[in-house]
């Protein structure tokens, strides 16, 4: 089913994300962890590429496992910075012979061996966005960052580049994790004002390690609210209690997003079934 779809006909979705084990990792227990989220029977399970674009057989196996053996929609990602036309025009067809109506079109992160004098095929996800739809009727979701993406230094000119990629055919956006509500009202409010009108679905990252998500937000440069900081703080260094908060945490974020007319919530598991289940437990009431 395509999400897009999805979006129209139900007044809350609720997603799952997960990722392909690292090279040399062992397989078996993201598959594990895969088949004990899809217990819960997600509107959709998104799946990604990983870090380089070196992973794309595994994303393929688990989207067609969720798909065909679970019977979870799947969102199938796919990233181009590294990538000839050849290579990404073969991805696609594989996902297409796999039966996945659904794509997730991204840039991806810029490999440390890239050579930026030799340059790449594709240099934005928006001329991947084109490249998807000129193989077939899929769904496409793009990526958007609440607050500016960390190599854009001016936010208008975030949301210029972000109309591009909708303009191009995104069906609908997935945030970036954030930590502050607010901060998504005012994205919500800025991009509406320049017609950006596609669905657009909040990135809620539950935090169970405090160190962590210290390193990630320096590096994404995510904000982190000043009530939020005093939580790591005090229970940072105990993980059963940095656990139990994080997920009350996030549980009340989704909480007030729904609250204020946000349908859409996905939820980055970091392939932790336990947590992602705390929290759909918390929401029984309110999600369906």
């Amino acid at each position: 089913m395509k999400i897009i779809d999805i979006l129209s006909s139900k007044d809350v979705v609720l997603s799952y994300e997960v990722f392909p084990p690292k090279k040399d990792m062992p397989f078996e227990p993201i598959m594990a962890a895969v088949d004990k989220l899809c217990e819960d029977k997600p509107d959709f399970m998104s799946v990604t590429y990983g870090a380089g674009g070196g992973v794309g057989h595994n994303t393929l196996k688990i989207a067609e496992h969720v798909e065909k053996d679970l019977g979870v929609t799947s969102l199938a990602h796919l990233t181009c910075i590294s990538s000839t036309k050849e290579q990404v025009a073969a991805a696609i067809e594989d996902f297409k012979a796999a039966g996945i109506q659904n794509i997730l079109a991204l840039r991806g992160d810029i490999p440390a061996d890239y050579d930026s004098e030799k340059g790449s095929d594709f240099r934005y996800a928006s001329e991947l966005v084109r490249e998807i739809k000129k193989h077939g009727d899929f769904c496409i979701g793009g990526a958007c960052y609440p607050e500016g993406h960390v190599e854009c230094a001016h936010k208008e000119d975030d949301i210029t580049y972000l109309k591009e990629k909708v303009d191009a055919g995104v069906d609908f956006l997935t945030t970036q994790m954030f930590f502050d509500n607010n901060i998504l009202y005012n994205f919500l409010y800025r991009i509406r004002e320049r017609g950006i009108t596609v669905p657009v679905i909040a990135g809620i990252m539950p935090v169970t390690n405090g160190k962590q998500i210290a390193r990630s937000c320096q590096l994404s440069g995510t904000y982190l609210p000043a009530r939020f900081k005093t939580i790591v703080d005090k229970f940072g260094d105990d993980p059963e209690k940095m656990k139990q908060a994080g997920i009350a945490y996030a549980t009340e974020q989704i909480i007030d997003l729904i609250a204020n007319g946000v349908k859409g919530i996905h939820i980055y598991t970091m392939n932790k079934p336990d947590v992602a289940q705390s929290i759909r437990n918390n929401l029984s009431k309110i999600i369906g």
